[in-house]
């Protein structure tokens, strides 16, 4: 599948509102759905949002609750789907994790988010993930990551390294930080010379503004599309020959020298 469809959910998500920001995602599923995409991406906790100090009240495991939820609409709309949402790691411990669900609604793949953002309080009521996931799709190796990932350019070379041609990545990236979020987003595109797609949220919750931005970004760090800072749809076909193309044309991961990188 060297074209991949794929749709940007950019939405303001309600803080507690799982009910309303589902009613939202089941609008753009269809809407994705009759775009023909392949794949609808949304961003990070969009079933609850920042409402952490509440996490034990939402959290499930990845097959029940809202991934259900999630998978219900997958596969009523013959969808692959990716968000992250509040999961139940083990007892007393919640996790911010994305779920990467096929058309039938069955779990691909799974990911904790590992670094935890101490400006929105991750670290007072979550557990970090201790693993990346790398999902094997029908368009290729996947890799998925979450909003504060992005300042880790490890993980991303960890999933070019595993053979990783896309990674998708939701988020919650706020104001005033926009000009970090477009250089970082195109500089892991570049380096690992791999499809970026990253949905961001838009709206304002506790004071705090999201400027949305959600886009994709080629493996040569050009973008595909861009959406804005208002609530949106973005549907677009993705060219993922480009990757092997690109990786042959400037042999980046032959020339590397393991060796100088380990501190000691």
């Amino acid at each position: 599948m060297a074209q991949l469809v794929i749709s940007l959910g950019q939405m303001d998500v309600v803080l507690g509102k799982p009910e309303v920001n589902l009613a939202q995602v089941q609008r753009l599923a269809a809407e994705a759905s009759r775009q023909g995409a392949d794949v609808l991406v949304l961003p990070e906790l969009w079933s609850t949002g920042y409402d952490l100090d509440r996490a034990s009240d939402y959290a499930t495991a990845v097959t029940d609750g809202i991934f259900a939820e999630m998978a219900n609409l997958a596969k009523a709309y013959g969808i692959h789907l990716v968000g992250s949402c509040l999961s139940l790691l083990g007892e007393g411990e919640y996790g911010n994790t994305a779920v990467l669900l096929d058309p039938d609604g069955e779990l691909m793949g799974a990911y904790s988010k590992v670094h935890l953002f101490q400006l929105m309080d991750e670290h007072k009521y979550l557990t970090p993930g201790n693993c990346r996931s790398l999902v094997s799709a029908p368009w290729g190796k996947s890799g998925l990551a979450i909003c504060y990932d992005l300042r880790f350019p490890e993980l991303f070379r960890a999933y070019a390294l595993d053979g990783a041609n896309i990674v998708f990545l939701p988020a919650e990236w706020p104001y005033p930080r926009l000009a970090h979020w477009q250089t970082l987003l195109r500089a892991r595109a570049i380096e690992n010379q791999m499809v970026v797609v990253a949905c961001n949220r838009v709206g304002t919750t506790d004071g705090t503004s999201f400027f949305g931005h959600s886009c994709i970004i080629d493996p040569w760090g050009e973008i595909v599309v861009e959406a804005g800072d208002t609530p949106a749809l973005l549907t677009v076909a993705v060219d993922l020959a480009k990757v092997a193309e690109i990786r042959a044309q400037i042999p980046v991961f032959a020339d590397r020298n393991p060796a100088v990188y380990v501190s000691e």
